[in-house]
């Protein structure tokens, strides 16, 4: 018993009409490729479905340029010739942009400007101006952007050596009991980082210090 015939029209059911159009693309693939091996055909299949997607089968004894090479001989159709000639315009419109962007640098930096007249002039000095306004309005930002990180930087070290000060203060009051006088300049000399601290470390040796006195009857000086 054979099968019926199928009415040919629009699937409506969106999931039926995919999958009949993937079970029938393969197909039209696969004939493509048995005529090609067959009969040593050249065959190319172009095919868009509902979605926008893009399938394509072409002889594997044949590139897409020399198929449509080809179709041109062919059929003496010419399918290059409008996009050439767009090419061409598009090439010539961007060649004038770029003549006038050379010659605009070119006066900017001082030459060509015998041709103009004094309006061109102007209107040259005012783009200058308006130039130079975002030149500086960037240096500005720039240098302003530099200032603030390195301000940043410096508050972070001048934090970082209050609080190494404070550890060091503390350290050196927790030693007063503990370290005899004859060594004690030299053994706070040693652990000291900067000059201030070392003034500091000379204030507590200074203090701890018998005062020195004049003996009646002799030239010398020497500790009570």
């Amino acid at each position: 018993m054979g099968r019926g015939k199928i009415e040919i029209k629009k699937i409506e059911n969106a999931t039926n009409r995919q999958v009949t159009y993937s079970k029938r693309r393969n197909g039209l693939f696969k004939k493509a490729q048995e005529l090609t091996v067959l009969c040593d055909a050249k065959v190319s299949l172009i095919m868009f479905s509902s979605t926008g997607k893009f399938h394509e089968f072409l002889s594997p004894n044949i590139s897409t340029k020399g198929f449509f090479d080809l179709y041109q001989k062919t059929t003496g159709i010419d399918l290059w010739n409008s996009h050439y000639e767009r090419m061409e315009e598009n090439y010539r419109r961007l060649k004038e942009i770029n003549k006038k962007l050379r010659r605009e640098i070119r006066q900017r930096m001082g030459g060509d400007l015998n041709e103009l007249n004094i309006k061109e002039l102007q209107a040259l000095e005012a783009k200058m101006d308006s130039s130079l306004l975002a030149i500086r309005e960037r240096k500005y930002h720039v240098i302003k952007t530099q200032t603030d990180k390195h301000k940043k930087k410096v508050r972070n070290l001048e934090e970082r050596h209050a609080n190494l000060v404070m550890d060091l203060e503390a350290k050196l009051d927790g030693q007063d009991g503990i370290v005899e006088t004859g060594g004690y300049y030299e053994s706070t000399m040693g652990l000291l980082p900067n000059a201030a601290s070392n003034l500091y470390a000379l204030r507590l040796y200074q203090n701890q210090q018998p005062p020195l006195v004049l003996h009646d009857g002799t030239n010398d000086l020497r500790l009570a």
